[in-house]
């Protein structure tokens, strides 16, 4: 028996702030999401920050770590889709058009995706009308699940 697609997979590559991780994998766990953390991390994963944002949460979240963007890459089904967020985007998240099992990926909280990485793959976007440089980890990561789960699901 095959276990379900999950609804979606958020992925963060190289995360820096363990309260960031811990409030993305509370989102995960809400919306049915699996959670993939991109090695090396600028924390120690459970250490007491992260298990404060955390809370009760993670045994909720199909937690998966990776070595390197390379050990990620290599785990990717057939034909998976891979959305990078950027500020560099030019197409807003909501015209993605996401399905089921998509993989959004965010980059480290000071830095973003490195151009390499941000130029192989399609690339979104959130509106920031209000100007400033990027929103918090955690809370892009929030807004660019919800709205997927939404166009999937159709909440």
């Amino acid at each position: 028996m095959t276990e379900p697609t999950p609804l979606l997979h958020v992925v963060l590559f190289e995360p820096e702030k363990a309260g960031n991780v811990g409030n993305v994998a509370r989102t995960c766990a809400v919306l049915g999401a699996d959670l993939h953390l991109i090695r090396p991390f600028g924390f120690r994963l459970h250490d007491r920050e992260f298990r404060r944002a955390v809370m009760d949460y993670l045994e909720g979240v199909t937690l998966t770590e990776h070595a390197s963007w390379s050990a990620f890459a290599a785990t990717l089904p057939t034909g998976a889709r891979v959305w990078a967020f950027s500020t560099h985007a030019t197409d807003l998240h909501t015209r993605a058009g996401f399905q089921r099992g998509d993989y959004l990926l965010f980059g480290p909280e000071s830095r973003g995706l490195p151009v390499w990485l941000r130029d192989a793959l399609p690339k979104l976007k959130l509106p920031q009308p209000g100007g400033g440089r990027s929103l918090n980890l955690a809370v892009a990561a929030g807004i660019a699940a919800f709205e997927a789960g939404r166009q999937i699901e159709g909440w």
